[in-house]
């Protein structure tokens, strides 16, 4: 039986997960960011279809351009992102863990994303992480059980949130979304109960896609002038330094 929200409030852990096998995740030195998604209808079976992802996964699609949006670049993946997936709609709820160190196979189709959340979900799982293919895990477990075991600066994405622009975000910060139905209410008290920050991406109601992409691009303009802002007085250098710009005091 899994505990409840009251359970775990003074259990606050590192996320590296540890079980008999191995340190999750993997050494990295990088600033690791992490998005958590809370799938409300998700399904936790992988009794759906390829052909028909919305109708047949409780929505398992908004997932999926979640995971995309979080990792997919231009050309390659994001190595310094992990995502967890908390699946409602079953028995009972299941995490799925997407590590950018590890991950394969994952391409920008929901089709091909959906396909590995599908090979994840036919594993049989309890409390521990299981692994499913290169960078997948997946495990038994609600987002209190997730959020006890991080301690990294939180933040909750909703519309009446204080502007992330003025929270200067951290870059190893744990952001936590709902899908199209949002969180509950008990959920919500729970993540106040953390201590966690309540910020906004902007003035419009967007999707969970869209504001997981804005939160990258204002981590990669923050790691960029980290330093200071760069006054360009010449074209942008692959390393976003003008040729000849400097760096402002």
């Amino acid at each position: 039986m899994m505990p409840q929200y009251g359970d775990l409030l003074p259990q606050r852990l590192h996320r590296s997960f540890r079980d008999e096998k191995r340190i999750y995740p993997a050494p990295y030195l990088h600033p690791m960011r992490t998005f958590v998604v809370v799938g409300n209808l998700a399904t936790t079976t992988p009794d759906f279809s390829l052909e028909d992802i919305p109708g047949t996964s409780g929505r398992l699609d908004i997932l999926c351009r979640c995971i995309n949006s979080a990792f997919v670049l231009s050309h390659g993946i994001r190595r310094d992102v992990e995502v967890y997936l908390v699946l409602r709609k079953g028995p009972s709820p299941k995490t799925v863990r997407l590590l950018g160190g590890e991950l394969r196979h994952l391409n920008p189709d929901e089709r091909t994303t959906a396909a590995l959340l599908k090979k994840a979900l036919s594993l049989e799982v309890d409390a521990e992480w299981r692994r499913s293919t290169p960078g997948i895990f997946v495990r038994a477990g609600d987002l209190a059980d997730l959020l006890a075991q991080v301690d990294e600066t939180a933040y909750y994405l909703r519309e009446d949130g204080s502007d992330h622009r003025v929270e200067a975000l951290a870059s190893d910060g744990t952001f936590v979304l709902g899908d199209h139905i949002g969180l509950s209410e008990e959920d919500e008290a729970f993540i106040e109960g953390l201590g966690t920050k309540i910020v906004s991406v902007g003035p419009k109601s967007l999707h969970a896609d869209h504001c997981i992409v804005l939160i990258n691009n204002e981590l990669d303009r923050n790691e960029l002038y980290r330093n200071g802002p760069i006054v360009r007085d010449g074209p942008v250098d692959p390393d976003g330094n003008g040729i000849e710009g400097r760096k402002m005091d």
